[in-house]
């Protein structure tokens, strides 16, 4: 079974779409992160949840 790591991103009621595109692209790029929800509250504050796969190394010798 596979074991994720999880992480929360929020950002500014007046971020604008393409600001929150580029810190989630850049996010996935190089920290190998995926988007796994999106949520818009109240007051326009939007948080994104991302997670990342933990791979574990086992020793062969």
């Amino acid at each position: 079974m596979a074991e994720y790591e999880y992480r929360t991103v929020t950002f500014r009621r007046d971020a604008s779409r393409g600001e929150i595109r580029q810190a989630l692209t850049d996010e996935a790029e190089y920290g190998h992160w995926e988007l796994t929800r999106m949520s818009l509250y109240w007051g326009g504050v939007r948080r994104a949840e991302i997670r990342r796969r933990v791979i574990r190394v086992t020793r062969t010798a």
